[in-house]
C-alpha cells in the first residue's frame, strides 16, 4: 500500500489584511548645546521645557515617514544649562488601513513607537553632555492627536447645507 500525501499547502496570506511594519528607524536631524559645559551652578535640578511636535510625509503609495520632534531646554533661573532638539524619524509600511485608521496609525502608533528611540537618544547626548541624565516623560499622543482633530475641525470653514 502507497502513502498518499494529504497535505494542503499553506493559505497564502491574506493580500487584502492591513500593515503597518516600519522599515527603519532613525535620527533624521540632532543638536546639543550647553553654552557654559556642566559648569553652570543650579540649586536643584533645572527647570525643563519640552516642545513635541509630530509630523508624517508619504514617500510612496504605501511608504510613510514619520517624524516626531523634540526641543528641549534646560534652564537655572536664567541660564541656559543646555538646549537639545531632535526629529527622531521612522519610514513606515502602511497599507490598507480606511482613512481613520491610517490617521490613527501616523499620529499616534508610530510616533508611540518612536517615543522609546528619542528617550534613548535624549537621556544618552545630556549624559554625554556632562549632565545628569533626563527622561522624556510619557505623553498622551492619542490626546494631542484629539485635541489637534478639534482645532482643525474648528478652523473648518462651516459645510453649507442646501435645501
Amino acid at each position: 500500500m502507497t502513502e498518499q500525501n494529504t497535505q494542503t499547502p499553506p493559505p497564502a496570506a491574506d493580500q487584502n489584511a492591513p500593515v503597518v511594519n516600519p522599515q527603519a528607524v532613525y535620527i533624521k536631524d540632532c543638536s546639543f548645546e550647553a553654552p557654559n559645559g556642566p559648569f553652570v551652578t543650579t540649586q536643584g535640578n533645572p527647570q525643563v521645557n519640552l516642545n513635541l511636535s509630530t509630523r508624517a510625509t508619504a514617500l510612496a503609495q504605501d511608504m510613510h515617514e514619520i517624524v516626531v520632534q523634540v526641543n528641549l531646554e534646560a534652564k537655572a533661573g536664567d541660564k541656559v544649562v543646555w538646549l537639545l532638539e531632535l526629529q527622531q524619524a521612522g519610514a513606515f509600511l502602511i497599507r490598507n488601513l480606511s482613512a481613520a485608521d491610517l490617521g490613527q496609525v501616523v499620529s499616534i502608533v508610530a510616533p508611540n513607537y518612536l517615543m522609546s528611540f528619542a528617550r534613548s537618544t535624549v537621556s544618552e547626548l545630556v549624559v554625554k553632555g556632562g549632565f545628569p541624565p533626563f527622561l522624556l516623560p510619557l505623553v498622551t499622543l492619542h490626546a494631542r492627536a484629539q485635541q489637534q482633530a478639534g482645532q482643525q475641525a474648528a478652523a473648518a470653514p462651516p459645510a453649507s447645507s442646501v435645501n
